[in-house]
């Protein structure tokens, strides 16, 4: 196992939280958070870094502090922003791996945007209600479009739509897991992590790269050379 020296983790709440626990557990030498909220009452049952007294703060402060406090040899880097396309490309090469822990659908696909460009592996998840997703995007390897192709229009977020907390500690624990194993499976695939809270069952699934993809597949002119 090649520990990640620099990972950039998108979102403090309900993955974000865990994973971030996981990762400094692992001694990572060097954690980034980057999220723009402010804890909010909410969120206190499944993102335990935050607790009744950070009510107000900022979500990269309150878990930034703690962090700091339980993990003194980890640098940690609190971040109150939100990514974006602007400023995406620049933060994924200053890290080695990037966490998508956030929650909108369109930010995810921005990210998987990203680390096709970029070439940074990224570790995907998404927990909805009581089922989750989470997969290592690599270099050559199957991005989210070659899944969903384009972002749902009408996909709720987890506050819409509401997660079990303990889901969520699940698949960021997860997420830790695929950023510190490597890729396991040959290039051009990857295995899709399918977790179901009701029964509590795990399967993988394999997911090849889509030639047709508009992210990561063959140029048009290349495919009809």
């Amino acid at each position: 196992m090649t520990l990640p020296q620099r990972v950039l983790i998108v979102g403090v709440g309900g993955l974000g939280c865990p994973v971030s626990l996981a990762l400094a557990r692992a001694a990572v030498p060097s954690l980034t958070l980057i999220d723009p909220d402010l804890v909010e009452l909410t969120n206190l049952h499944r993102q335990p870094w935050h607790h009744t007294a950070d009510l107000g703060r900022p979500k990269v402060q309150s878990a930034a502090e703690k962090l700091q406090r339980a993990f003194p040899a980890t640098r940690v880097t609190p971040l109150q922003d939100r990514l974006t396309s602007t400023n995406a490309v620049e933060l994924f090469r200053a890290h080695e791996l990037v966490v998508d822990a956030t929650d909108g659908v369109e930010t995810k696909f921005l990210l998987s945007d990203t680390a096709v460009r970029t070439g940074t592996p990224l570790i995907y998840a998404g927990v909805l209600r009581f089922e989750g997703l989470a997969m290592r995007i690599e270099p050559g390897g199957p991005c989210l479009r070659c899944l969903f192709e384009n972002p749902p229009d009408d996909a709720p977020t987890c506050a819409q739509a509401g997660v079990l907390g303990s889901m969520a500690g699940v698949m960021g624990g997860l997420q830790a897991s695929l950023a510190l194993q490597g890729p396991a499976v040959r290039p051009g695939e990857a295995m899709l992590q399918v977790v179901d809270g009701r029964g509590f069952t795990f399967r993988a699934v394999k997911v090849r790269k889509r030639a047709d993809c508009a992210a990561c597949g063959e140029p048009l002119e290349a495919r009809h050379a």
